[in-house]
């Protein structure tokens, strides 16, 4: 029987099951990573929280979530999102392994900035297998940004104390975003195969009718088929194409409805329903914007 997911709801309640002092500040707190140990007996338990999580760690520490599991080399940084469940798969003893953990109440970016745009950093919607690899610079450019934190967190707090911790959590996202780009390049030859295999995947579901027995491929679909998830998929196709995988789905739908109109005596309502598209003025509204025509005047002047 599965063990009951645990909830830290507040940085507090983080402390008190870690079995840490209280914290100095309440919507934000940075862990040392060496201070942290279970035993066997947290094996298998389950966790979740209510704050966002960015980690650096320096070797595996034994916990998966998503739906994937990876024992870490040296300078991997991860991020959870709140609501995010992961797992213990063995314990940890003191000093076991190196690094930091970085977590913040979204109380403490609520109207900020930073809180309005929170969700553009897709990364902490990544699988753990999709984790960040820092060089040594880019661990030490993190880590100097995570000590001013902690010295501000240190202080006591004033008018000022949010805006300072904010920006800097804001940019060390940034500077994710750049380390992202950097790893996505270096892999450059692996998102190629990645692209064949999303363009291998539309094909072979369009030839199988799955258009009208399940409707339109979704991001998921690809995604769990090429092992990744969906925002990571979408982040290198964007990196890779300039197109996400949304954009990739109808541009493919759009390429087999041009071939339709042009070749099937079908009213543009029955193609739009062998694409799976449930309403035809949908159908007609990207077709459009795709092509700059309607279907009717593209199959008219063509």
């Amino acid at each position: 029987m599965d063990k009951e997911i645990l909830r830290s709801k507040s940085i507090a309640e983080l402390h008190i099951g870690m079995g840490l002092n209280k914290p100095t500040h309440p919507l934000i707190s940075i862990i040392n990573t060496a201070d942290l140990q279970y035993g066997e007996e947290f094996v298998g338990s389950r966790f979740t929280s209510d704050l966002y999580c960015i980690a650096l760690k320096d070797k595996g520490c034994g916990i998966d979530y998503g739906r994937n599991h990876y024992d870490f080399n040296e300078g991997v940084l991860l991020f959870m999102a709140p609501d995010q469940v992961y797992t213990v798969l063995r314990s940890q003893q003191l000093n076991e392994v190196q690094g930091w953990m970085l977590y913040f109440h979204p109380d403490l970016i609520r109207n900020t900035p930073l809180g309005k745009i929170i969700d553009k950093y897709t990364f902490f919607n990544y699988e753990v297998h999709e984790a960040l690899h820092l060089s040594e610079r880019e661990q030490e450019t993190l880590n100097q940004i995570v000590n001013l934190i902690q010295s501000e967190i240190k202080e006591r707090i004033d008018n000022h104390s949010q805006q300072v911790l904010v920006s800097n959590i804001q940019l060390i996202l940034d500077y994710c975003v750049r380390f992202y780009e950097r790893q996505m390049n270096t892999r450059s030859a692996q998102n190629s195969d990645v692209i064949s295999k999303v363009e291998t995947l539309l094909k072979e579901y369009y030839l199988k009718n799955d258009l009208i027995e399940s409707g339109q491929p979704t991001i998921e679909y690809l995604a769990g088929n090429c092992h990744l998830s969906p925002h990571y998929l979408s982040d290198l196709l964007t990196k890779e194409t300039g197109r996400s995988a949304k954009d990739h789905i109808n541009d493919f739908l759009i390429e087999k409805a041009k071939h339709l109109l042009l070749s099937s005596p079908d009213s543009v309502s029955g193609i739009a329903y062998s694409l799976g598209f449930n309403y035809p003025h949908y159908f007609g509204r990207l077709f459009k914007q795709k092509t700059g025509k309607t279907p009717q005047e593209y199959r008219r002047l063509n």
